[in-house]
């Protein structure tokens, strides 16, 4: 397994969306136990294939708290959502900011799983929120186009003051 490097906002690649994987072959697999390895390493619970430069519909997560429970969601839609809930969200690749977003209180997914066989799940809470989060990754979207403007602007902006400093200083 490797651990695989994660784009930050405002990288362009985070805005591709993300194409259906047509056969769940060795290649797929290797990459969700890359990307949950990588998850793991970075304090994540879910992470996108698209967040590792991947254009594939591919999603990790695992809301545990021991971390024993990780779910492959090949494909994943959403086919039911209702009520609605804000919730505080992170994101790997926004790191160190943190903003409420409304999202689906309960949601209904339909996915493939690392077998490639297809299952249904529901979705409350935490699960609920970051399987929102996730599959809005792989259509293109971040959790900072919830926010307003001028936020998203400024968490924008900080970022990219950031990341020239990490590259004057190597």
């Amino acid at each position: 397994m490797s651990i695989l490097t994660i784009l930050e906002f405002p990288d362009e690649r985070l805005r591709k969306k993300a194409t259906d994987v047509v056969s769940v072959d060795e290649k797929i697999k290797k990459l969700l136990e890359d990307m949950l390895e990588t998850m793991y390493e970075s304090k994540g619970v879910g992470l996108a294939a698209t967040q590792v430069n991947v254009q594939k519909r591919v999603i990790v997560i695992d809301v545990s708290e021991d971390k024993t429970a990780p779910m492959f969601l090949i494909n994943p839609e959403i086919i039911a959502k209702d009520g609605v809930k804000e919730s505080e969200e992170g994101c790997l690749s926004v790191p160190s900011f943190y903003e409420t977003v409304k999202r689906a209180e309960h949601v209904r997914v339909k996915a493939l799983g690392k077998d490639g066989k297809p299952f249904e799940f529901e979705a409350t809470e935490l699960l609920a929120v970051c399987v929102q989060h996730e599959i809005d990754h792989l259509d293109g979207k971040l959790f900072v186009d919830y926010l307003s403007p001028l936020k998203r602007q400024r968490i924008k902006s900080k970022l990219e003051k950031i990341h020239r400093q990490e590259r004057s200083n190597s």
